[in-house]
């Protein structure tokens, strides 16, 4: 066997430092402080931007003036029009629709947001309140009857819709037909149903 080195290890220059250039030196040492600062910055505005941002309030309830359907009801209602006064500033009025024509029936919603976070409304009508699609099941969903309650001297009948958390207050008088419903407790209820005042018709116009 001949004890000749191998050609290929022969030739192979020994591996060792290599020397650069101050300038490349300087660009391999700061590129990755230089990075992480950058990151960083770019972290900082991130955070400012998402704090300064203005975030939607999912809790923000609409307000609605009602005035307007309330004043029409008057006008084309066959039937004296109730409506709540004296309710604290934590109810806000979220929505309303005056539905029907004089002639024929007419009904009011009138939606509330409670001071507990709740949703309650008032719906009054002269249709039929029994019978088949009739404006108390409508109303109520179909509740449950959960006894009565007495409010403000009158005797209110109770229903309670467990799968939609749905408690009602019914109250039937001779032409008119009034549900207080909602998710509200029975006492946020009776507060609005305690609040409910006559609305007189408007003067007739002189001719």
């Amino acid at each position: 066997m001949s004890d000749a080195p191998d050609t290929a290890t022969a030739t192979r220059e020994k591996e060792g430092p290599y020397v650069v250039s101050p300038s490349v030196y300087k660009r391999l040492m700061s590129g990755l402080p230089g990075f992480s600062m950058a990151l960083l910055s770019c972290l900082v505005v991130v955070g400012l931007v998402i704090l300064i941002t203005p975030r939607r309030n999912d809790n923000a309830m609409p307000r609605v003036d009602y005035q307007s359907d309330l004043a029409g009801l008057r006008a084309v209602a066959p039937y004296t029009a109730l409506a709540p006064e004296g309710l604290s500033p934590q109810w806000y009025p979220t929505s309303t629709r005056l539905d029907g024509h004089a002639g024929g029936p007419v009904s009011w919603h009138l939606g509330f947001n409670t001071p507990q976070k709740e949703y309650a409304a008032l719906e009054e009508s002269n249709e039929t309140p029994e019978g088949p699609g009739n404006f108390v099941d409508r109303m109520t969903s179909q509740g449950h009857a959960d006894g009565t309650a007495q409010i403000a001297g009158a005797t209110w009948d109770r229903t309670f819709r467990p799968d939609k958390k749905q408690r009602s207050l019914v109250r039937r008088l001779p032409g008119l037909t009034l549900v207080i419903t909602g998710t509200a407790s029975y006492e946020e209820l009776a507060v609005l149903a305690g609040a409910l005042k006559a609305q007189p018709k408007p003067a007739a116009t002189p001719t």
